[in-house]
């Protein structure tokens, strides 16, 4: 395992695509973290968005690959996994998969009353015409516990207390590629495999993936 392992993280849940390199030949110790504005025109930048971070013949290089896997918009969600899914099967590298609600309970975390911290809490989205997306968290110091992954709340069901979804795509980028980066010191598994998009409201259902 390589000390200074080159790293990549994606997140394309929201209309905006954000970008972290850690990079071993970098001569900051910073990661490299780039949010660009292409909102629906990602399905013909997104290499070229990627490719202005790390170079596509440093690419054959990676140690391990994060991804932000929803939910969020159907086309970007979908474009950045099957990405990240086919460079690691191809570069048989680790791939970690973690839902954008997860990626921002930290943060939104410190929006609950006080006397409501550290217990279980929701962020939800309201779709128009769809209902409420919902997923339940709990912090243990700086991890984040995801109880139940991000779903479409059955009608009649309450949950609470409910932070609403706000994104901060430079802020949850970064985390999900030190949350890849603390994974791959410790030598966790993460098989590209099991990382599925979450598309709450897909209209065909659940999404059937061949390995």
């Amino acid at each position: 395992m390589s000390a200074t392992p080159l790293l990549m993280a994606l997140h394309s849940s929201t209309e905006r695509f954000g970008v972290a390199v850690h990079d071993p030949e970098s001569s900051s110790d910073i990661s490299n973290v780039e949010v660009f504005d292409d909102g629906r025109g990602l399905s013909n930048t997104l290499i070229t968005c990627v490719s202005a971070m790390l170079p596509r013949e440093r690419w054959k290089n990676l140690n391990g690959l994060a991804v932000a896997i929803g939910p969020g918009g159907f086309t970007g969600t979908r474009l950045s996994v099957v990405m990240a899914r086919t460079l690691a099967e191809q570069l048989d590298c680790p791939l970690l998969g973690i839902s954008s609600f997860a990626l921002m309970a930290p943060r939104l975390h410190n929006h609950l009353p006080e006397e409501q911290q550290g217990q279980p809490f929701w962020i939800a989205r309201e779709l128009p015409r769809r209902g409420l997306v919902a997923g339940c968290y709990c912090l243990d110091g700086d991890d984040v516990n995801e109880l139940e992954e991000p779903h479409l709340v059955s009608k009649g069901r309450s949950v609470s207390p409910i932070v609403e979804a706000a994104e901060d795509v430079r802020a949850d980028v970064g985390r999900l590629l030190e949350l890849l980066r603390r994974g791959h010191l410790a030598g966790q598994a993460m098989p590209w495999s099991e990382v599925l998009p979450i598309y709450a409201t897909s209209p065909v259902g659940q999404v059937s993936w061949q390995a």
